[in-house]
């Protein structure tokens, strides 16, 4: 059977192919027929799902046309029609066509994927500077969802927070791109490259102290500051530079502003401040 491939369902393939199976995975049945228009449309809305959700349900059909045994057993009274399984019990019911945004809705409440079901205990190890802790549950995960990109880029990211850059640039090869947050530890690790070949923190901070308009040092202040992730620090660095000069570096205050929002992702309270003050500053 191909990977994301239905399966046909009968009467006697109903327990091992459904019950049992949705012990560990959903399992949507449809039940439709070629002559029928709508229940035709309702097979391929769900082959599309089945491949987008990438293998997180499992989809089985009974074509009602050439035996009608296992509808006649689950009440089926009009096609197309759909069973849930999940457990080994019904899950749900949908007697008539199902639009997208219905099915999405179902399948969303049964597929939580290993990146959702671990996101509270992840962010906590990541808050708390337990980045080993946090590597290996990634890992593990993987290993259950290998298809799951937005695992590989919390790991890409939990990576280069630990120090290991060159394990996160092998995590980020292989990571398609275009792939959800994907920019976020590209950021983070293009910062991490760049600070190797930087002062200490201490050292900046004193030699700033002595050239308080040295922008090459402001700027080599902001980087290092940022990999700490003394965020609101290195970015107060880039706002001095903008006030400065916009033209110093071409603008290497602004872009590595930009930089750190798009690190520190959507909805993140401190990018969401520093873009009102960067706004403000420019205008």
């Amino acid at each position: 059977m191909e990977v994301n491939a239905p399966i046909h369902v009968t009467v006697e393939s109903f327990q091992a192919d459904v019950i049992d199976k949705s012990q560990s995975i959903p399992v949507v049945v449809l039940f439709w027929a070629e002559q029928i228009p709508l229940s035709v449309q309702g097979k391929a809305l769900l082959e599309q799902l089945l491949t987008e959700y990438q293998g997180k349900f499992i989809l089985a059909l009974s074509d009602v046309s050439i035996d009608q045994s296992l509808a006649q057993r689950l009440q089926v009274q009009g096609l197309p029609s759909i069973r849930v399984i999940h457990l080994g019990q019904m899950a749900e019911q949908i007697d008539g066509p199902a639009d997208e945004a219905q099915l999405r809705t179902i399948l969303d409440g049964l597929t939580e994927s290993a990146a959702d079901a671990l996101k509270g205990d992840l962010d906590s190890m990541l808050a708390s500077g337990d980045f080993a802790s946090a590597i290996a549950v990634l890992q593990e995960s993987i290993q259950e969802e290998p298809k799951n990109q937005s695992l590989r880029v919390e790991l890409a990211d939990a990576l280069v927070r630990k120090g290991d850059v060159d394990d996160a640039r092998t995590v980020l090869a292989s990571i398609p791109e275009g792939t959800k947050d994907l920019e976020r530890p590209q950021n983070r690790l293009e910062f991490a490259e760049e600070v190797a070949a930087m002062d200490s923190l201490d050292t900046l901070q004193q030699a700033i102290s002595g050239a308080p308009d040295d922008l090459e040092i402001r700027y080599q202040l902001s980087i290092v500051q940022i990999v700490a992730e003394h965020y609101e620090d290195g970015l107060d660095s880039c706002m001095e530079i903008l006030r400065a000069d916009r033209e110093f570096r071409e603008d290497i205050g602004r872009l590595t502003m930009i930089r750190v929002f798009n690190m520190l992702g959507k909805g993140n309270e401190i990018a969401g401040k520093y873009r009102r003050k960067m706004f403000n500053l420019m205008h």
